[in-house]
């Protein structure tokens, strides 16, 4: 029901209230203008319905991870110049992924969460020409794919992640995001119980929904039942 219906049965309300058997002193009743004017002023403290801003990408083929939950937390690397190129890549943070993918790590989300834990983003989809941009800096297959290749990162199928407790705090995985050297490796496991067994963890809840890892990156995964082309979409930055 809209504002002014009703302003209208609220103001026919009280001319109805004013019809009784018993004369009223003028004195006594109310302005109607006044009325219908103290009527307005309690309408218009009724919530609005603030109507939802409108996507600035495509949503049959992508979800934006950070306003599907806002229980995922988000250190997207390459947003900033914390990463093994030390620069500044995307113009802002935010994880793309598609929409299968989205939904399959959404479910491993509420799984953690009963358990005391989150899923952190280091990185999601990635476009092809950030791909090139890494590959002109690192051009070893071992750590970066070639652009003229692709990733799995670069058809937004492929997360790099971690889990982090209810305070926000990382598992100890025993190697920051983007080690290259032999520490990150699955098979290394001249670690300590703890990071083994946080490794072991991640790795078996992620496989057990469809991803898959690769030898030389504990953070790396890429889901398995979705196929989809090289992209290029770039994100927009939303005006601060």
């Amino acid at each position: 029901m809209n504002r002014n219906k009703i302003i209208s049965i609220l103001s026919l309300c009280f001319l109805l209230s004013c019809k009784n058997e018993k004369p009223i002193n003028q004195q006594e009743a109310a302005p109607v203008d006044s009325v219908i004017t103290e009527v307005a002023v309690v309408i218009d403290t009724i919530p609005k319905k603030i109507a939802a801003p409108i996507p600035d990408y495509d949503t049959s083929q992508w979800v934006d991870m950070g306003q599907l939950d806002t229980s995922f937390v988000l250190d997207l690397r390459y947003a900033t110049s914390n990463n093994f190129v030390k620069e500044q890549l995307y113009s802002c943070p935010r994880c793309f992924l598609r929409p299968k993918v989205a939904q399959v790590l959404l479910k491993i989300q509420k799984d953690l969460l009963s358990e005391g834990l989150r899923l952190k983003f280091f990185d999601c989809y990635r476009p092809l020409s950030i791909q090139q941009q890494l590959w002109n800096k690192v051009p070893d297959a071992t750590y970066v794919t070639n652009p003229k290749k692709g990733s799995m990162h670069n058809r937004g199928l492929a997360v790099d992640l971690t889990f982090v407790d209810e305070y926000g705090v990382e598992l100890d995985m025993g190697t920051d995001f983007d080690f290259f050297g032999r520490k990150a490796h699955h098979t290394h496991t001249d670690h300590t119980k703890e990071v083994l067994k946080n490794r072991r963890l991640l790795k078996s809840t992620m496989e057990a929904a469809g991803f898959k890892s690769i030898r030389t990156e504990w953070w790396h995964y890429s889901y398995l039942y979705a196929k989809y082309p090289l992209a290029e979409m770039e994100w927009e930055c939303p005006e601060r």
